[in-house]
């Protein structure tokens, strides 16, 4: 499935996502030049609607069009099928960003593809990994890391103070080149939004500048760290809602205004229809089944039953079904 350059496509510096399946075959790797050989890899669009990485990629190296870049770069271009009709992964294709080395699935080309490419920037001795992404409830701006380590947590809070550690899901491309170098997934809110491709241009910029990265602790002050305790998904026979109409639950229509705050045990984020029982599923790190222990049914509604703080919350049915309803996460005590 892979497809590897050593050149920029011609027209790609002001593609869209939606175009680019007119000059790419498919997935795709490019390696760039730059004064220091240590590569830095950035991948963009391994959800296919969200475009933020590739717009990001594409400022910075308009503004090298003529000079070179201060190190050399490997861009890994994902989902360019999904990408062509705006969505996160086709019915017939795996999630992009749940089949890299260490995903609990296997067996499949994308699984091959993603091994080659971490097979290719151990070779080059990767100096440091940027996965960009947006998503669809109002989010801030945040990195999200697998490894607690100084070098890590000074790449993240280049670009937010704001850090999310988690161990799930499993198969994410940070996570499977946390073991080969520095890595991070930056959020960068809502796609469409001018203000986070030049934030997330800024931060590819000042990450391709760098000569190192600093190997002592993050001040305490520079970073909020989080920790991701649970996913919440909505069982697929579960039926939902955000207005009227039938089904099993009706979510609160702000509900994506609930992230990153921190909700008191009994805050409400549902009504429940007579009979249903079990009307969302959590998982732990672990993948066990801890609902009982985060909500409750109340009343004829679905309420929180300890303090959570979510994130990612979001409105978008498609997402729900494809990916899950948000992470509920704890803070982190961080001493620096």
């Amino acid at each position: 499935m892979l497809t590897v350059r050593t050149d920029l496509p011609d027209d790609f510096l002001y593609a869209s996502a939606g175009g680019l399946h007119q000059i790419l075959p498919g997935p795709t790797l490019i390696h760039l030049p730059g004064r220091r050989t240590q590569p830095l890899f950035v991948s963009v669009l391994l959800h296919g609607n969200e475009d933020t990485g590739l717009k990001a990629v594409q400022s910075v190296l308009r503004n090298h069009r003529d000079r070179e870049l201060p190190r050399a770069l490997s861009l890994f271009i994902g989902n360019v099928k999904a990408a062509a009709q705006g969505q996160r992964h086709l019915e017939d294709q795996p999630d992009y960003n749940r089949v890299w080395p260490g995903a609990d699935t296997s067996g499949l080309a994308e699984h091959t593809m993603t091994l080659e490419v971490v097979d290719q920037m151990r070779a080059r001795q990767v100096f440091a990994s940027i996965d960009i992404h947006n998503n669809t409830g109002i989010n801030p701006h945040y990195g999200c890391v697998n490894r607690l380590e100084a070098s890590v947590l000074h790449l993240a809070t280049l670009f937010s103070r704001v850090v999310v550690y988690f161990k799930r899901p499993l198969g994410v491309q940070s996570a499977a080149f946390a073991s080969l170098c520095p890595s991070v997934t930056v959020e960068c809110g809502k796609p469409g939004n001018v203000g986070s491709e030049t934030h997330a241009a800024a931060f590819l910029e000042a990450a391709l500048h760098l000569d190192h990265l600093p190997e002592h602790p993050v001040p305490k002050h520079d970073l909020a760290l989080y920790h991701t305790v649970a996913t919440v998904k909505v069982p697929p026979r579960a039926r939902f809602a955000f207005t009227g109409g039938d089904a099993d639950l009706w979510f609160e229509p702000d509900l994506d205004h609930m992230n990153f705050r921190d909700l008191p045990a009994g805050t409400r984020l549902a009504k429940v229809a007579d009979g249903c029982r079990q009307p969302l599923l959590v998982l732990d790190e672990d993948g066990r089944d801890v609902t009982g222990g985060y909500f409750e049914i109340r009343g004829g509604e679905l309420r929180t039953r300890r303090p959570v703080t979510p994130s990612m919350l979001t409105l978008n049915e498609q997402v729900i079904r494809q990916d899950c309803l948000c992470y509920l996460m704890e803070k982190l005590p961080y001493e620096g």
